[in-house]
């Protein structure tokens, strides 16, 4: 197996370019994807979250996400506590999901926005998708249709730039036009198929 991790802040187009991948053929290991499903009504992770935050319970039973944001993106101790409650949960998952292609010949994707905030171990190579900030947050105002303010509380909470950028193996730019972006990531896909193997702990913090 060989196992890339990919990381980028906020509004950055990481998930644009963990979808490009999936199409050239990588299985994709999404931290976020898996963090949704772990936090799903009758989980020990939703209930540990329900009895620290108290009402973040949507109508539908689930967890009301953009509650859960605006309480802890203004709170530092609200933040811990839920890494605290969520990150290792995360973590046991990702390792099975890798342990169930370690011995194959797969090219894998650890899609995982805190890669920079906790790295992990005998990865084959890491990809930064990389945008401005500004651009970022116009992105995201745009497109998702948050504040301006709320946004940048989040890229404020992230890694920086400079943190994220220091850990690449190889930096996508993502300020230009998709067909940009579609090049590159066909360049960092030939680039893929030379790294090597993941080390026997890939995956594993450190």
């Amino acid at each position: 197996m060989i196992l890339v991790g990919l990381t980028g802040g906020i509004g950055s187009g990481k998930s644009t370019v963990s979808q490009m991948l999936a199409d050239r053929g990588a299985i994709i290991i999404d931290g976020d994807a898996i963090a949704r499903a772990l936090q799903r009504s009758g989980t020990a992770v939703f209930a540990a979250m329900v009895e620290r935050f108290g009402d973040v319970v949507g109508a539908d039973g689930e967890l009301d996400r953009s509650k859960i944001a605006s309480l802890v993106f203004s709170d530092a101790q609200a933040l811990a506590d839920l890494n605290k409650i969520v990150h290792p949960a995360i973590g046991v998952e990702m390792l099975r999901r890798i342990s169930e292609l370690r011995d194959t010949d797969a090219i894998a994707i650890l899609d995982f926005p805190l890669l920079a905030e906790s790295p992990r171990k005998g990865l084959s190579g890491v990809i930064v998708v990389d945008v401005d900030p500004a651009i970022a947050l116009e992105r995201v105002v745009r497109d998702r249709g948050m504040q301006a303010s709320d946004v940048q509380a989040r890229i404020d909470k992230q890694a920086s730039r400079k943190d994220r950028l220091a850990i690449a193996d190889r930096v996508l730019d993502n300020s230009g036009t998709k067909d940009d972006l579609v090049r590159q990531v066909d360049q960092a896909w030939e680039w893929i198929a030379t790294l090597p193997k993941a080390e026997a702990d890939a995956g594993e913090t450190g």
